[in-house]
């Protein structure tokens, strides 16, 4: 459907869009490369919107403070006790979550109303020993997008590490 209508708006600049007699035609080209590279970005926005929206949208996202305290195996996630997604996490991307990347985990359309999400965290805690910790959070749907981040934070009162499910402003 989207190369469909991809060519569709090709053909539609191709035959509106006039270029000057003296251009060459690399230049000419470059810049339909350019209108054409914008309308995908203005689909694939439009894509989104179509099928994620607002009204509906649940996205879940992945951070990890510094990772002294726990090393991310997987996740897996359970909405209203149904599994939802999992995640097995590489080196690599172990490694860019605890520079600071935050990982888009899930998204998805749910109904209004009252849910509970419940995120299971494995991996090696202190001392390199297994760890599986487990983190639920309810919450209540409305007009709204819910955007929750799971956190996970090294706490060092304790040396223990902290799993958090913190919601985002949609301001």
């Amino acid at each position: 459907m989207r190369a469909l209508l991809l060519v569709m708006l090709m053909l539609m600049l191709c035959s509106g869009q006039t270029f000057a007699n003296d251009a060459p035609a690399a230049e000419q080209l470059e810049q339909l490369k350019q209108q054409v590279i914008q309308l995908n970005r203005e689909l694939f926005l439009l894509e989104e919107e179509l099928l994620f929206p607002p009204q509906t949208q649940l996205a879940l996202y992945l951070s990890v403070d510094s990772g002294q305290f726990f090393q991310l195996d997987s996740v897996e996630l359970r909405l209203n006790d149904k599994p939802i997604a999992a995640h097995l996490y590489t080196v690599q991307q172990r490694d860019a979550l605890s520079r600071g990347a935050i990982q888009p985990l899930f998204k998805t359309n749910i109904n209004a109303g009252e849910h509970n999400l419940t995120a299971v965290f494995v991996g090696k805690g202190p001392d390199k020993r297994d760890y599986r910790r487990a983190v639920s959070y309810q919450f209540a749907k409305a007009d709204d997008a819910v955007l929750l981040e799971l956190q996970i934070k090294d706490r060092s009162s304790d040396y223990q590490p902290e799993f958090i499910v913190a919601p985002w402003s949609n301001d």
